[in-house]
């Protein structure tokens, strides 16, 4: 779905609804083999996928997709700022597909089907792939601007998946509590296997090095895999990432708290005591229109199905007021005293903070969806205590916010992170390929002047050590 963490959602629920099937590929995205592109385009194999379709295209970027079935630009809605440049001109084969799987959520190609994922192999490869999921509950291509052209254009093999379950009613798939979102984790993890392994068909070798990234549940994803799968990466990006915990630390402890000033049974200071940063108040009556509400019902539902099964019941609704608006149960929600059996739910797909691999963090001072102080600051603090500090650097970006888009409406008091996160994967790269380490643990302050929407550097001036 692209509502809750990582998207809009008014804008997510208007254009769902006026949504319509693909426009058929215009006639120059296309290439051929006989164009000298695409070289063993007939060997590519994902393994494990139910269904696969290998397309040779001029150019895998956003910029030359664009009309095409190749990417969504509804689905990348409000995470990029309006004038950030793109890269553009990077010929080579995509693969679309999906794995066998039981839920229907993902109508995209018109597959009605999950589990679905876009790998995208450029002609001239550097020798790494990158690998993320879908931030929100958004699908395989909500990220083609913020990560996919440029990851491209640098060489890499990019690779991502829907988590395998989406749409506003993702909570409905599984059998137990908590299924959906550990769903989430065993798609990541299918997938880069079996990215790996279509990249050696088409390249004649394995990747050399593999990155897990991602934004919002998509920096989750990055998390876990680094802590759970380390031998299937050499580093990780996270920006933004959201924290589930054993004891709800994260959206548990914030979102019914905004959900109660909501219903004005909390004041400003109760949130400032939940982790929402004082300057970010100018943004929470967009956030009570388009998320709070929302994302605390959603999340509930799937891990405390038994609190108020009235509310989102069946359906989290069918017009956009009743998709965003608030239970007026969760005003009240205490999951510290819920049953274990909750708990247990959570603790399934919890963090822990022992990464395997060098993690860069990212995350706006200004989140007013995911208070940088109840997610990203806790999960530092997750990693130290397991003695992983070493392998974590994490910068605070002044002026950033949940989603970039955001910044077209409030250039004057926001910054958009993807330039910051842009250096921090470069930043990586160099640890992980040349060991030269990243600068500590710090503020990035956001510049009186020049392009904040297109650069960012960690350690310039501005940049405060922490």
């Amino acid at each position: 779905m692209r509502p809750s963490l990582g998207v809009p959602l008014l804008a997510f629920a208007l254009a769902a609804a006026a949504l319509t099937a693909p426009a058929p590929a215009a006639a120059t995205a296309t290439a051929t083999a006989g164009d000298g592109h695409c070289a063993r385009q007939e060997r590519v194999r994902v393994p494990g996928a139910a269904h696969q379709r290998v397309t040779c295209l001029a150019d895998l970027t956003t910029t030359g997709l664009a009309g095409t079935p190749y990417t969504d630009p509804a689905d990348q809605a409000g995470l990029i700022a309006a004038a950030t440049r793109l890269p553009s001109k990077v010929p080579g084969i995509q693969v679309d597909g999906y794995f066998p799987d039981s839920s229907r959520f993902n109508t995209t190609h018109g597959w009605a089907h999950d589990a679905q994922f876009v790998i995208r192999m450029p002609d001239r490869w550097n020798g790494g792939l990158v690998v993320t999921g879908a931030p929100g509950n958004r699908k395989q291509y909500a990220t083609d601007k913020a990560i996919s052209d440029r990851v491209l254009a640098q060489g890499y093999a990019y690779a991502s998946t829907d988590k395998g379950n989406n749409g506003v009613d993702f909570y409905r798939d599984g059998i137990r509590p908590g299924d959906a979102v550990a769903e989430w984790n065993t798609r990541t993890t299918q997938l880069t296997r079996a990215a790996k392994r279509a990249v050696a068909h088409r390249y004649g070798h394995a990747p050399r090095r593999t990155y897990m990234t991602g934004v919002s549940n998509g920096g989750y994803l990055t998390r876990w895999q680094l802590e759970n799968h380390p031998e299937l990466y050499d580093g990780g990006v996270d920006w933004e990432g959201a924290l589930w915990t054993a004891d709800g630390t994260g959206l548990f402890t914030t979102l019914p708290v905004a959900v109660s000033r909501m219903h004005g049974t909390a004041g400003d200071e109760d949130l400032h005591a939940a982790g929402f940063a004082p300057g970010s108040a100018f943004l929470w009556p967009y956030h009570e229109k388009a998320y709070w509400g929302v994302t605390q019902k959603i999340y509930r539902a799937e891990f405390d199905p038994a609190y108020d099964p009235a509310c989102p019941g069946p359906s989290a609704g069918t017009t956009v007021e009743q998709i965003l608006a608030p239970c007026a149960s969760d005003a009240t929600y205490d999951y510290a005293s819920r049953p274990a059996s909750v708990h247990r739910a959570a603790a399934r797909v919890a963090l822990t903070g022992r990464i395997g691999r060098p993690l860069i963090t990212l995350h706006g001072d200004l989140d007013a969806l995911l208070p940088k102080a109840a997610h990203s600051d806790v999960y530092a603090r997750m990693v130290d205590a397991r003695q992983r500090g070493a392998l974590h650097r994490s910068y605070t970006v002044q002026g950033g916010t949940h989603v970039d888009g955001l910044y077209d409406t409030h250039p004057d008091r926001l910054r958009p992170i993807l330039p910051c996160y842009r250096s921090a994967f470069d930043a990586l790269t160099a640890w992980v390929e040349r060991g030269v380490r990243p600068p500590a643990d710090r503020t990035i302050a956001r510049p009186a002047d020049g392009d904040v929407v297109n650069s960012c550097t960690l350690d310039g001036a501005g940049a405060t050590a922490r």
